[in-house]
């Protein structure tokens, strides 16, 4: 694993709100940004509680903006081992909250079957990753991704051998401690994303985002350091309450969420 360190941007925004907003921003300009330079855009999604309010207002931007989506792919960083209809399910989520909003094509939104077993599901994923991936150069156009308080990302957790994976791009993976199966992208694809944006809200986010932000060097013990694009960006967009326990020197706003949206 490189310890280079790629482009590192922090935005803090005021409130959650204003968080989330800022993000699904970031995400309007790199499908857009993507359509304009390849006439084609990949996203990768993640689940969570963050990202399920980012999709929210992704969709109304999408659909305010009158964004043409035949180009636009979406693959997901992972999926919990239930069936799509589960509330649990990141698939399920992502479907009510942004695809069956804008009118995505299905046959651009590849899910992870969550609903069988977990090797079958991960062996099925990855065939489907080796013929989409090449169509963009084997990269992400932008990768979206939390970190939990432990420091896992994606379904990357401290102390599974996941984190060991240099060769598969998705793999099957029992989390101990939460004494379930989860199927996630592994660090080598994560790494070949253009951009990859970490979204972080609320209090119990501050001190994983400060270690995280604080870290120079990649660490199995907090997985989302090991997060590093080799030729790609790192952008993480927080509230003031994830922000607070960052390093002063990784404290600069670079734009706030007003300034962003006013250069839209």
């Amino acid at each position: 694993m490189s310890d280079s360190v790629p482009a590192l941007r922090v935005d803090i925004s005021p409130t959650e709100n204003d968080c989330e907003i800022t993000a699904a921003h970031a995400v309007v300009t790199a499908i857009t940004g993507a359509l304009h330079e390849r006439d084609q855009c990949l996203i990768a999604l993640s689940g969570g509680r963050t990202p399920r309010a980012v999709y929210r207002h992704l969709g109304n931007l999408l659909v305010a903006r009158s964004v043409e989506l035949g180009q636009v792919y979406l693959i997901f960083v992972d999926e919990r081992m239930v069936p799509p209809d589960d509330p649990a399910s990141n698939y399920g989520m992502v479907r009510r909250e942004l695809i069956s909003r804008v009118g995505a094509p299905p046959l651009h939104v590849y899910r992870i079957r969550g609903e069988v077993n977990p090797d079958i599901a991960a062996q099925e994923y990855e065939r489907e990753l080796e013929r989409i991936l090449p169509l963009f150069d084997g990269r992400c156009d932008m990768m979206l991704l939390g970190v939990g308080e432990d420091g896992h990302t994606a379904s990357l957790f401290p102390g599974t051998n996941v984190l060991r994976e240099r060769q598969r791009t998705v793999r099957a993976v029992f989390v101990p401690h939460l004494n379930s199966w989860r199927v996630t992208l592994t660090l080598p694809v994560i790494n070949r994303s253009r951009a990859v944006l970490f979204l972080a809200a609320g209090d119990q986010k501050a001190t994983v985002v400060g270690n995280v932000l604080a870290s120079t060097h990649s660490s199995e013990n907090i997985p989302a350091t090991m997060v590093r694009p080799y030729s790609g960006t790192i952008r993480w967009i927080l509230d003031a309450k994830a922000a607070s326990r960052i390093p002063p020197e990784r404290s600069s706003r670079g734009m706030n969420s007003e300034d962003e949206r006013d250069t839209k």
